[in-house]
């Protein structure tokens, strides 16, 4: 089992009771929406998850949850279609309940794991994309390192507006470990 040991948080395997945690936790923010509203989604989709991760982790993505120190699931965050040949791989990241968003898991559960992308899976290259309104995000990526290489403008239709998608990238060669 991997377990990956930051100050505050740990990153480490999800189980079954893991991610239907997730779901069951999780809390759409719409004073500062970040994501598409899936309604309809139950509890049981949680343990549908849990299937989809298993089929291809380690082989296509490195998918783990976030934990506080106590064992207390947060969230998740995972290393996505890695392409071996080229070395690199994209990052996404989710925090379940509100009150944990913006006090800096997401950034140090970012760091660890792309740490652990350069130097034990021998990725060069991680991308992350995020939306133009998702600002915090894209301030944990720049402190990070991760510089901004692209946009898509209008990528994406949102809450009735477009919106332009933002594509962020760190090379291997460009990481310090804080």
């Amino acid at each position: 089992m991997v377990k990956l040991q930051g100050e505050n948080i740990y990153l480490a395997t999800l189980e079954r009771a893991d991610c239907t945690k997730l779901y069951e936790d999780f809390e759409y923010d719409f004073n500062d929406p970040t994501e598409r509203l899936h309604i309809g989604d139950s509890i049981e989709g949680g343990s549908n998850w849990f299937d989809e991760i298993q089929k291809s982790q380690g082989l296509q993505h490195i998918r783990l949850g976030i934990f506080f120190n106590d064992g207390t699931i947060i969230g998740d965050i995972a290393l996505q279609d890695i392409e071996q040949w080229n070395r690199s791989c994209t990052i996404g990241i989710g925090i379940a309940k509100i009150e944990n968003r913006r006090n800096g898991y997401g950034k140090e559960a970012i760091r660890l794991i792309v740490d652990y992308g350069f130097s034990n899976l021998g990725l060069e290259r991680i991308v992350a994309n995020t939306l133009e309104m998702n600002v915090a995000t894209q301030k944990s990526f720049e402190r990070l390192g991760f510089t901004l290489e692209g946009r898509e403008r209008q990528a994406v239709y949102f809450g009735g507006k477009k919106y332009d998608r933002l594509n962020y990238a760190l090379l291997v060669e460009e990481w310090t470990v804080e």
